[in-house]
This record gives structure tokens, C-alpha cells and sequence, in this order.
């Protein structure tokens, strides 16, 4: 259990784990839960959108859909009109190291760490569970993405917990989202404290102590607007529209693509 974030090795992860990786240097944290057989489910942009908006600035940094997978002829599966997608660990983790979702953590523990987006005072529901959301989304969908209503954290988050606000968010259970937005918030609601401290060392301490009380009443473990929605009533959830609009309706008179199983091709 690291201060900043947790890093584990490969042969650490299980089925169920809420695992991530960080890209740009450390800028941002992409998310997943792996579900065995070196397969990831994650959330990103759907298809079209990444396609339709390729000059848009930020694409780059939401999409995580590989090109091509040498490897794993499955890899980078998904649906139309989805943004769940299924790829190997190695396209999901592009070259970076390997971080475990901590869950259940104490709250001394929560607001030690640094960065947002690494753990959580939420209990995890059991593996099989967690692996069985993951997958019903993977052929369901999970809506629309939003980078800070819905994004690839608050996916595994709802894999893990099962937990979603009650209303249509306006702030997802996010925490990387949640710490991208505390620290000017926490600057800004600090002011007028600041005027009052004596000093850099006081006026510091005060945009500190705030952001870390905006993580923590935002955290998903906290939350008192969060509730358990099954997984196969997400459809009927505010803010949440899965793959069953007429297009996909059209699509099921035709062949469905199966999963193949994941093994590496066979060195000549």
C-alpha cells in the first residue's frame, strides 16, 4: 500500500481486481477490472464518437481502444455503439506498470493518500460478482461516456460496489474526476481562510485541509445519494441507456461475433 498509489506485480492480480494504470506521466489514470485469461474490461469512448471527433484535442487521451493486437485475436472486442471494450492486459497497461484499486480502506488511510483515484472507503462485493457485471456491460453497454460523470472509474467502481447515485450525477463517483475539480474548488472556498493564515505555510495548509474534505465527502463510500442498482436493471436508471436502441434491435437478426478463447498465437 503505497502513499501515492499501489503497484503490484502481474502474478498478484485475480479475477474481480480493480486494477489501473497511469498515462501522460502520471496526468491521468486509466481504469479496469480484470477478469481472467490476461483479459481487462474497461470503458472508453464508443466507436463512432472516437471517429467522428478524431481532431478533437482530447480524444487521444480517452480513447483505449487498441489498433491491432498482435497477440490476442480477441483483443479490443467491443460492440457497436459501446464504450465497454474487452483487451488484453498488455494493449491495456501500453507499456506502463500495474496498479490495484484499493478497497475497504480506513479513512485515515483515504485521506493520507495523495492523489485521488486510488482507493476507496467502499467494500468491494465478492469476485464472481464483480467479474459478472463486467461482462454483462461488456454486451450491454454502460451509456454514454463522460469524463467527469462517467468515465472508466466510475465503470469499475459500479463492477466492484454496485453503487450508483440515486439521481442523474452531475459528479460521478469518480475520485480521479473528484481531484481534478477539488483542487481550484478547494482554492477557491479556502480564500477567505487564507486571509486569516499567517503566512505561505498557513495559506497552504488551508487549500490542503479542504481538498482533502472534498475527496472524502465524495467518495462513493461515504456518499449518502448512493444506492445498489442490479446490473440488469441499469438500463432503467437515470443517466444510463444501454445498447438496445433499434440499431442494436437490427443487428440481433444477424450473426453475432463471438468471443474466441484468448491464447497467444503459436511462435513459428
Amino acid at each position: 500500500m503505497g502513499l501515492l498509489s499501489n503497484r503490484v506485480e502481474r502474478s498478484e492480480i485475480r479475477p474481480g481486481d480493480h486494477i489501473y494504470t497511469w498515462r501522460a506521466v502520471y496526468a491521468y489514470s486509466h481504469h479496469g477490472i480484470y477478469v481472467g485469461g490476461s483479459k481487462v474490461v474497461h470503458f472508453t469512448r464508443k466507436k463512432e464518437i472516437e471517429s467522428s471527433d478524431s481532431s478533437d484535442s482530447t480524444s487521444s487521451l480517452i480513447s483505449e481502444i487498441p489498433s491491432e493486437c498482435q497477440t490476442f485475436p480477441d483483443c479490443g472486442f467491443q460492440l457497436p455503439n459501446s464504450g465497454v471494450v474487452l483487451t488484453c492486459l498488455d494493449c491495456f497497461l501500453r507499456n506502463g506498470s500495474l496498479y490495484c484499486f484499493e478497497y475497504g480502506v480506513p479513512s485515515a488511510v483515504f485521506l493520507a493518500k495523495l492523489r485521488g483515484g486510488t482507493c476507496t472507503i467502499a467494500e468491494s462485493d465478492p469476485p464472481e460478482v464483480v467479474v459478472h457485471r463486467a461482462m454483462y456491460l461488456l454486451q450491454n453497454g454502460f451509456g454514454n461516456y463522460d469524463m467527469f460523470e462517467k468515465n472508466c472509474e466510475d465503470f469499475a467502481l459500479y463492477c466492484k460496489t454496485g453503487l450508483l447515485p440515486v439521481e442523474e450525477p452531475g459528479i460521478g463517483t469518480s475520485g480521479q474526476a473528484s481531484s481534478a475539480i477539488g483542487v481550484p474548488l478547494a482554492a477557491l472556498l479556502s480564500t477567505p481562510f487564507k486571509l486569516l493564515a499567517a503566512g505561505p505555510l498557513g495559506m497552504a495548509t488551508v487549500t490542503a485541509g479542504m481538498y482533502c474534505a472534498g475527496r472524502y465527502i465524495t467518495d462513493i463510500g461515504v456518499r449518502k445519494d448512493v444506492a445498489k442498482v442490479e446490473v440488469e436493471k441499469l438500463s432503467s436508471h437515470p443517466g444510463f441507456r444501454l445498447i438496445e436502441d433499434e440499431e442494436s434491435v437490427n443487428k440481433r437478426s444477424e450473426k453475432p461475433k463471438t468471443l474466441l478463447p484468448m491464447k497467444r498465437k503459436r511462435e513459428r
